[in-house]
């Protein structure tokens, strides 16, 4: 029976429909897995090498499911840094796991999540040794990756220690492991010193050149004949031996760039590879000099053209025969826009000939006349490397500088050089025909008639003549080499960015496996054809002329290629074909690679950590590295650490022991009883990068013994206080435990200080001046806020002062004032107090004489009559305060309502009277009681300044720094001259533009002397001392400084409450200076001995640490408002414009004409002006410009903004002051005579607008140039605008389309602009050569005197040279 068509159908309907179910079924499988592992949590791991300190900065990351397995977090480390899994540990580097110091279980199935790990956080690990013993490293053919699959890339890669390298192109496939071991292509690559990027390119290519490397190893050095240090050749044997055997993945080039004779600084330099490979095969041919070697550059590298020059007359033709290594092949003809598209078209062009006809004829010797000529060049013979140069660097003659061409150039993997040899030129419709031959021979009887034009070189074969062998030899000859001119490109060498600089690497061909390797520094890795044609350069689409601006900068500027030739293609000589001198070499080579492997080894098990040790002897903390093996015990550690410390001559060994130590909480941690014989590897947790601990050697007597530390423990220092004589012991150790009760801590401290423990109090100093009293006994010491290292005081007497209130009490007073007070080193005037308080007191009074010496002999106290500081200050205090009421009674100009700001020191009350009777004769200290006028404002006062510096170990520079946010300092020459301070850049810092402030009408406040310069008067407005606050301790000795600091000079060693305000400081000081406060200055001195005047009277010395030193020099300080100002004299015409002339004080509110009146009595006494308050003017000074004119009627502060240290230029009129009003513009001109070649002086021109037509008419008027005639352009650069009268005429923007002054490119909105204008109708002037180098020179010295440019020039390039006998010294080098 047969079946129907329609049941036929059925089961394959079946079929079909069931298939469709499967696929479907599978895909949403597949679906449900993406999902579900989408919503799986993940968890991100970055681990840390820390088996060695090169690989300690390296991270590997690795972002895995939650789920993953802990075997397979251990295999994917394993792959990615390249280690043999199983051989190294991971262990927690951060989280709660940080203290876990147990390895994470390898065996374990739990997954990473079960383990610990935090999803969504960064779980940190550490690599660490597995049982003491280094990584296994995985080896080569152990490497799974595949090539194919893997992400090809070439380009630069990130590098070691390169710099000024471009990176266009990163690595997707760069892994960790790299840094590790050798490279999985095999090959080595080359460190980059710093810019020496080209010259690995280069040696890599000569490396995998086969004819040149076995040429090299067959040459053999003799050492007896030569400094191995300074052969080239056999530096190059060494290097090209390493790259072959050595294991490590990059090697360095230094040994070969010093035979070559260049130091450190040759590194920074980067070259042109074109030119070093010239520069470099000189040198091996001075080199190989009468050796075997001695033609090989020329046999592989040389080939020969014609340079001819044929007459289209009469067809006599001049040739001469050259040589070259390489063919520079343009990449766009000059003129063009349109570069040429490919080597081949490039080739074309290079030997297609050009006419000579119309001014450029050819005298042609036959004719005896110019003549129309055909100039080009024939290749009649090229060489078996063929080396061509893309020239892609240019000079833009419209910017006038260089360029990088990046346009797209083609080449073939093989080139036919047949079409380009022995061009037949003679085809061409131009030329006679003639035959080659006929003009050979020809040109050969006359080839020293040439013109000297074609000789580039003297070294080059000219004339030589071609008759040896007869045409036909010639003709065959030739056709045999046409038919064998096939070369195959094997090198690429690739520049990656400008003209300015860039990196170069080298894209190279293996001939053993015919494999394209990339070798990019330390870098080597695969590419593929495809990459190799990413180097052709240019863009994606068409951009026009501006194409090459647009393109890829990576791309090729160097090919290499080699002629196809059986007969000559030369394999790499295996290591049995070696000659005997090279496998000496190679294994000489690798003894000294395995003994820096052993080295490297030991430096790899060598624990490196901080040490420290008290000197028993000089008490000084001394710290060293201590460098152990982790192998060596605990007591070979002490003994190298003992000797380290240099303690031979301190304490004998056995009274040494290391211990733990935290030197940022100087805290000892643990010390290690019983673990002598440990070794150090296992006490340090393994060999790390950085330890988070310290070891400290700790010495005690013969007659001590160690304590012992046990972790967990914390340190404290215990100061016993002694009421009675106010003092504060030196600390004792005791070590507690956190869960102590203060009751149980109290027994401790009675066991160690012999004190009562009933009567016994604590304080417990937590921060700076934070003094909390342990008062209730079952509080632990953890609850209390003790850590690792703590200080306490403990006072234990039966006194009233139990009693007090703590706050109130003599222990917190006395403990406040101890952590409060500093020791300052006060250097006193050199000259007498006394006559120096004479002539000040003198100036203002004419009192008591008799009572003036009595005061002033007894200032002179401490040094003629040698009394205490103590009674000098009780019997001087008195007068002083007589004195100064004396003076105010005499000298006061009756004007009783002027304010208090403005009072001095003569109208206040003394607070030096005062003086503590309880105090004992011999212990008296200077302590003034005071009464407190306004506790919240003091209060609030001491805050800011304890919060913004609570720390006394910060240093005084930077806690001078924090103490407030602006400088409280300024900046002044310890010799007193002037320093050229550029305060004046910020317009803001010395006055708003005059222009803006006009139209704006505002006033901006932005340096007043409350906020700036905070020079604010030492009294509030009652005239009470702002010392006045409270308890100021204050104690001064005499003190004599060390050798160097000035013979016969005075210095006070002085204790002080850093609490106390500058004002009342200097108050204290004044018995010891001999003057008022008010008329000497404080200098704060740092380390490299320079100082900075104080000058915030209202501040305290909050900022100054023990030791600071500080130095009193007299002349009258600051008040409120008064800031003090340089005044420096403007000479526009003078070779000097800017003379310094005196140090004034101008006052807030005082008017410009009334800071003149104070300064005319100064000019003339100090500086010789004898002036007129009408013939000078004040204007602004920003660095070396002259500004912003100031008119008469300006009030500092209001109109002019001013500042600390501001500086300002007095210039003096010629006549009568022109700038009247803020409206006007006052502009320094100055006239180019081109026809004469010189400048004119300066001249002033008054604007009434900034209007050009009225610049021009003003010119006109001032110079005698008709008004169309004017042309002006702007003076660039400072005052006063130099610029060499060779480039003034072309260089400066003359005429500029600008209707106003205040408008681009001008932009000329304030007074002091530098204008220069001419006749455009006045020719320039011819100079001849002589003429124009005479000129150079002069200017040139003139404009280097003023410290002014010359002309602009790039960064100069140092040429390239190899130095033959390895000294810089001389240049033996054909360059």
């Amino acid at each position: 029976m047969v079946p129907s068509e329609e049941n036929q159908l059925v089961p394959k309907e079946d079929m079909f429909w069931s298939c469709r179910q499967s696929i479907f079924a599978e895909m949403k499988k597949k679906f449900a897995q993406v999902e579900s592992a989408a919503e799986e949590p993940r968890v991100l791991c970055i681990i840390q090498d820390t088996t060695n300190s090169k690989t300690v900065n390296e991270r590997v990351t690795l972002n895995l499911p939650a789920s993953t397995p802990l075997k397979r977090l251990f295999e994917d480390v394993a792959s990615k840094v390249g280690y043999v899994n199983g051989t190294f540990d991971l262990m927690w580097g951060n989280g709660d796991n940080v203290t876990d110091t147990t390895p994470i279980d390898q065996k374990s199935d739990k997954t990473i999540l079960d383990a610990g790990f935090e999803p969504g956080k960064k779980n940190f690990l550490h690599l660490t040794d597995k049982d003491g013993e280094q990584p296994h490293i995985m080896p080569e053919e152990s490497s799974t990756t595949d090539d194919s699959v893997q992400d090809r890339f070439i380009g630069p890669l990130p590098r070691e220690g390169s710099v000024g390298c471009t990176n266009d192109y990163v690595s997707q496939s760069y892994s960790y492991s790299s840094v590790l071991s050798k490279s999985e292509t095999g090959y080595v690559g080359l460190v980059n010193q710093a810019m020496t990027c080209y010259l690995n390119s280069l040696l890599q290519t000569l490396f995998m050149t086969p004819e040149f490397r076995n040429a090299l190893y067959k040459w053999e050095f003799e050492e007896s004949e030569e400094d191995p240090v300074t052969s080239i050749p056999y530096q190059l044997q060494r290097l090209f031996v390493l790259l072959q055997t050595s294991k490590k993945r990059a090697i360095e080039t230094t040994d070969v760039t010093r035979s070559f004779g260049w130091d450190s600084s040759e590194a920074w330099q980067q070259h042109d590879v074109q030119e070093l490979c010239r520069v470099m095969f000189d040198a091996l041919e001075q080199k190989w000099k009468q050796t075997e070697q001695a033609d090989l550059i020329n046999q592989l590298y040389q080939g020969k053209l014609k340079d001819y020059v044929r007459c289209l007359e009469c067809g006599y033709e001049g040739w001469r025969i050259d040589t070259y290594l390489d063919i520079p092949l343009v990449i766009r003809p000059y003129g063009s826009s349109q570069a040429f598209a490919s080597v081949e078209e490039a080739l074309h062009a290079f030997i297609q000939p050009e006419i000579l006809d119309g001014p450029n004829q050819y005298f042609c010797e036959r004719c005896k006349k110019k003549c129309d000529a055909r100039k080009g060049l024939r290749f009649l013979h090229f060489p078996y490397l063929l080396t061509l140069q893309l020239k892609r660097f240019d000079f833009d003659y419209t910017t006038m500088h260089r360029i990088k061409l990046n346009d797209r150039m083609t080449f073939p993997e093989e080139l036919d050089m047949s079409v380009f040899i022995d061009v037949e030129d003679e085809k061409s419709p131009q030329t006679e025909s003639c035959t080659d031959s006929g003009a050979e021979n020809e040109g050969s009887c006359h080839s020293d008639q040439m013109s000297n034009d074609f000789s580039n070189d003297d070294g080059v074969d000219e004339g030589i003549c071609l008759e040896s062998n007869s045409a036909a030899e010639r003709i065959s000859k030739a056709g045999s080499e046409k038919s064998s001119l096939l070369y195959e490109l094997f090198s690429v060498m690739v520049h990656s960015g400008s003209a300015a600089g860039g990196h170069y690497y080298a894209c190279i061909k293996s001939f053993t496996d015919d494999q394209w390797y990339s070798f990019n520094d330390q870098h080597v890795s695969k590419i593929t054809q495809e990459d190799i044609k990413k180097t052709y350069g240019g863009s994606s689409g068409s951009r026009g002329y501006y194409s090459s601006a647009f393109a890829s900068s990576t791309n090729a500027y160097m090919l290499i290629y080699r002629l196809k030739d059986p007969m000559r293609n030369a394999k790499f000589l295996e290591a049995h074909e070696y000659p005997e001198h090279i496998k000496q070499l190679v294994q000489k080579e690798r003894e000294l690679e395995e003994q820096e492997k052993r080295q490297r080894e030991i430096e790899r098990n060598t624990c490196k950590i901080k040490l420290f040790c008290m000197h028993p002897a000089k008490q000084i903390m001394m710290e060293n590295k201590l460098e152990v093996h982790k192998d060596r015990t605990l007591k070979e550690a002490v003994e190298i650490a003992y000797k380290l410390m240099d303690l031979e001559e301190a304490v004998p060994l056995d009274c040494c022991r290391l211990v733990k130590y935290d030197e940022f909480h100087d805290y000892l941690e643990r010390s290690y009883e019983g673990e002598e014989d440990t070794p150090m590897g296992l006490l340090l947790g393994g060999v790390k990068s950085t330890y988070m601990f310290d070891l400290l050697l700790e010495t005690r007597r013969p007659d001590q013994i160690f304590q012992c530390y046990k972790p967990g423990e914390v340190m404290v220092k215990v100061h016993v206080v002694d009421l009675k004589t106010e003092s504060v012991a030196s600390p004792i150790s005791v070590r507690a435990y956190l869960n102590q009760t203060v009751s149980e801590f109290k027994q401790l401290i009675s066991k160690a200080t012999h004190l009562p423990a009933d009567t016994m109090r604590v304080v417990l100093e937590r921060c700076y001046n934070d003094l909390r009293l342990l008062n209730v006994s079952s509080k632990t010491l953890k609850a209390e806020g003790f850590f690792r290292s703590n200080k306490v005081f403990i006072e234990s007497s039966e006194s009233l002062d139990h009693h007090v209130a703590y706050t109130d009490s003599h222990l917190w007073k006395l403990l406040d004032r101890h952590a409060n007070t500093i020791r300052l080193y006060v250097s006193l005037p050199e000259q007498s107090p006394g006559s120096q308080f004479r002539r000040a007191v003198y100036l203002k009074s004419s009192g008591d004489s008799g009572n003036l010496d009595e005061a002033c002999e007894r200032v002179k106290g401490p040094v003629g009559n040698m009394k205490s500081v103590e009674a000098i200050l009780e019997e001087s205090t008195e007068k002083l305060k007589s004195l100064s009421l004396q003076q105010q009674q005499e000298g006061d100009n009756g004007d009783s309502s002027k304010s208090t700001e403005a009072s001095d020191f003569e109208n206040i009350e003394s607070p030096l009277n005062e003086i503590d009777s309880s105090a004992s004769a011999e212990n008296r200290e200077l302590e003034n009681q005071i009464q407190i006028s306004d506790p919240e404002n003091l209060q609030s006062e001491e805050r800011s300044d304890s919060d913004v510096n609570n720390d006394r170990s910060t240093s005084s520079v930077d806690s001078d720094i924090l103490s407030s946010s602006h400088s409280s300092d300024t900046l002044c020459n310890v010799d007193n001259a002037p320093l050229p301070l550029a305060n004046g850049l910020d317009s803001h810092s010395i006055t708003s533009s005059r222009r803006s402030k006009a139209n704006q009408g505002k006033k901006e406040t932005w340096d007043t002397a409350e906020e700036d310069s905070g020079t604010d008067s030492e009294y509030d407005e009652s005239g009470k001392s702002r010392g006045e606050a409270q308890y100021m301790y204050f104690k001064s000795e005499p003190y004599t400084a060390d050798e160097g600091s000035g013979e016969g000079q005075k210095w006070l060693m002085v204790h002080v409450d850093k609490r106390i305000t500058l004002s009342a400081f200097k108050q204290h000081l004044e018995p010891f200076v001999g003057v008022p406060s008010s008329h000497f200055k404080v200098f704060r001195v740092y380390a490299s001995n320079q100082e900075f005047e104080s000058v915030r009277l209202n501040e305290t010395l909050s900022s100054f640490s023990d030791d600071n030193k500080i130095t009193i020099r007299l002349g009258r300080a600051l008040k409120k408002g008064e800031y003090r100002v340089k005044v420096y004299q403007l000479l526009v015409n003078e070779p000097e414009p800017c003379k310094f002339l005196l140090d004034a004080v101008f006052a807030k509110g005082m008017t410009v004409r009334q800071s003149k009146e104070e300064l005319l009595p100064q000019l003339r006494e100090q500086c010789g002006l004898d002036l007129t308050i009408d013939r000078f003017r004040l204007r602004k000074k920003t660095w070396k410009n002259p500004g912003t004119v100031f008119l008469d009627y300006h009030i500092y502060e209001e109109d002019i903004n001013i500042s600390s240290n501001w500086e300002v230029f007095l210039e003096i009129l010629e006549g009568v002051e022109k700038m009247k009003s803020m409206s006007q513009l006052a502009v320094l001109s100055r006239r180019w005579r081109p026809s004469e070649m010189k400048l004119d002086s300066f001249q002033e021109v008054v604007l009434e607008s900034s209007s050009v037509e009225e610049l021009k008419e003003k010119l006109s008027e001032i110079s005698g140039i008709p008004l169309e005639n004017i042309e002006f352009a702007k003076g660039r650069g400072t005052f006063p605008c130099d610029i060499s009268i060779l480039e003034i005429h072309q260089d400066l923007d003359w005429n500029p389309k600008v209707s106003t002054l205040n408008v681009w490119p001008l932009y000329i909105c304030d007074d002091g602009a530098v204008i220069f204008y001419r006749d455009k109708t006045e020719e320039l002037m011819e100079l001849t050569d002589e003429q124009r180098n005479e000129l150079m020179k002069k200017e040139s010295s003139r404009l280097q005197k003023t410290g002014h440019r010359v002309t602009y020039s790039p960064r100069k390039e140092k040429a390239l040279k190899i130095y033959l006998d390895g000294a810089p010294n001389k240049d033996l080098t054909q360059d």
